[in-house]
């Protein structure tokens, strides 16, 4: 059985530099039904203008994953990295013992578009850290590609969590199938176009949620850009 989270049934932000959509509780909006799934404790869709973004703030004991869409994003922590991140880029800060950093589109002229995804470590007080990695269209299309996990294997960035994230650029009419493990579930996201899941169509902003066994078929009804976080269910 999936559970379905509508587009519009998300918390919003909208300031006049942010429009940010809420899968989770986040700062002033708060679901005691959509606090956490698992691990995975912050799913926001976000959109900055251009030049504006997030100033100076602190983090600790969290996987922070940026998966950027569209536009590119500059970075600066605390532990002296700057970078940009581009769009298909995924970067990966575990805040660890404490962590401050900054985010901002990099652009002076068009608007930034990214995932911010927190997970819950497996440990408490870790030193905190950065990676950042690169993925092309072509790497994920239809198939889910890993591009965040809880194993340090080559091509994803590493959780320290048991989470795979997967992302998906399927073309219309393909179909893909994720199976799920006893003891785990699944989230999916539809960033973008629509998908029909177990037969339930989801489109854009939409979300399902799966939190027992069994196989899940995903088709897409038109191209789409689809993620997926395959997780351990129970307490963070």
């Amino acid at each position: 059985m999936i559970e379905i989270r509508r587009s519009e049934e998300r918390g919003k932000t909208k300031l006049g530099w942010l429009t940010s959509y809420h899968s989770f509780s986040f700062n002033r909006y708060y679901d005691p039904a959509h606090v956490n799934f698992g691990p995975l404790r912050v799913l926001n869709d976000d959109t900055v203008i251009p030049g504006a973004g997030f100033g100076e703030h602190p983090h600790e004991n969290m996987e922070i994953v940026t998966y950027v869409l569209e536009g590119a994003l500059e970075h600066r922590d605390s532990i002296g990295t700057h970078g940009i991140i581009h769009a298909g880029e995924v970067q990966r800060m575990s805040a660890g013992t404490g962590i401050i950093h900054s985010e901002y589109n990099y652009s002076k002229e068009k608007p930034g578009h990214f995932l911010q995804i927190w997970f819950f470590p497996n440990e408490e007080g870790l030193t905190p850290s950065y990676e950042q990695k690169k993925f092309t269209k072509e790497q994920r299309k239809n198939l889910f590609l890993p591009v965040a996990l809880g194993r340090k294997e080559v091509g994803g960035v590493y959780l320290h969590q048991d989470v795979t994230m997967y992302v998906s650029s399927l073309e219309s009419s393909h179909e893909l199938l994720h199976q799920v493990d006893n003891g785990r579930g699944v989230y999916l996201y539809v960033v973008d176009g629509s998908v029909t899941v177990n037969g339930v169509g989801l489109s854009r902003g939409d979300a399902g949620k799966v939190s027992k066994a069994q196989r899940i078929p995903v088709q897409a009804e038109k191209d789409s850009e689809i993620v997926l976080f395959d997780l351990p269910l129970g307490k963070p």
